[in-house]
This record gives structure tokens, sequence and C-alpha cells, in this order.
């Protein structure tokens, strides 16, 4: 078995990380102090052991005696609104702008116009449903304003028909730039595109 192949190969599958920087990221390591590899594997096996997934919005939090996350158990924040964003990164940056107060949904990732990709359908018809009986009005959408965030919030749309009669589906304004990752924009423009949202 080759090692540095094959932990090469398993860094290669991250996010924005190909096979050569994979190999580059193993020599690194190879050449850091033992101390350090032991500290980074301990740190992923702890992800393991001391992270939840919340089971009301599907967002990752650093596990405690809560069975919910601290945005869910946040008896303060706005049920009549459900935000929908992708992944984990995009709610941190919602809530670094500091202006949205209701509850969150994380779709878990995109759709692609080549059919690839996938989001929590299923979790989320079963959170609008709920949401619904305590009192929910509208969804805000907050994807990016990509071809990828626009597709996924027309399958959204499509979820949500059943339930336009009682809800009202807005998306954020254009203050993110077209072609923006939410995960990226600064606070001010986060802050513009959630007070301009429209009706979607």
């Amino acid at each position: 078995m080759d090692h540095i192949d094959e932990l090469a190969r398993a860094l290669a599958k991250l996010p924005g990380i190909g096979p050569r920087q994979g190999k580059r990221f193993v020599y690194y390591l190879l050449a850091a102090p033992a101390a350090e590899r032991t500290k980074l594997a301990e740190l992923i096996e702890a992800l393991g052991a001391n992270v939840r997934q919340c089971p009301e919005c599907l967002r990752f939090y650093n596990g405690t005696s809560a069975l919910i996350c601290n945005y869910c158990s946040d008896g303060k924040r706005d049920e009549t609104e459900l935000m929908l964003v992708e992944k984990d990164q995009d709610l941190a940056a919602v809530e670094r702008a500091g202006t949205y107060r209701g509850r969150y949904f994380v779709l878990g990732g995109v759709l692609t116009l080549s059919g690839k990709g996938a989001i929590r359908e299923k979790e989320l018809v079963r959170a609008i449903e709920k949401r619904l009986q305590n009192g929910l009005t509208e969804v805000v959408l907050a994807l990016s304003a990509t071809s990828e965030g626009e597709h996924t919030a027309d399958r959204v749309r499509q979820l949500l028909a059943p339930y336009r009669d009682h809800l009202k589906v807005s998306q954020l304004g254009r203050g993110l730039a077209t072609g923006s990752e939410l995960e990226y924009a600064d606070a001010e423009t986060l802050r513009a595109a959630l007070t301009n949202r429209k009706e979607a």
C-alpha cells in the first residue's frame, strides 16, 4: 500500500483540492513535526465525537448536552420566518451580518443544470409542515447568485407550491452580485440583500 498516494487521494476529495494539491499537503505533513500530525489527527477524530447535526435546521454545531443548536433553541427568534441556505458557512455569514432574527434550514447543497447535486427535499417539506403549525408565514431563499443557486431556488419553489396559500416566498435582493456565493459576501452586502428581499 502506498500511504502517500492513498492520503493524497483522500485529501483530493475535499472541496477545491485537486490531486496535485493533495500530494503537496501530504509532503507538508511529512515534513511537519510529529506532534503537529498527531494534533491534526486528533482534531479530525474529535469531529465525529464532539460535533452534532441539529435535527431542526440540519446545521453542524459543537455538541453539548443540548439536543438542538443554539439558534433553534433561542426562544427570542422570529418563528414566522424561515431562511433556506445552501450550507453551514452561508448561515454563519448571515449571522455575522446581524440583521436576520428568524429560523434557518440548511439545504445541504445545490442542484446543477446537468442534474448533479442534491438538497434535503424530504427534510425541508417536513420542516415546512412543522413550522407552519408554529406560525411560519415567510420562507426566505438565501441562495447564491449563481446558475446553481437559481436552479435550486426553482426546485424549492416547486416543493413549496402546495403551501403558497399560507406562505410567502421571498429571495434576497440583488445587493448580491450575480455569480457570487453567499459565504463570501460581506456583512453590509448581506444586510442590503436581506432588507431588499422580494417575493420569489
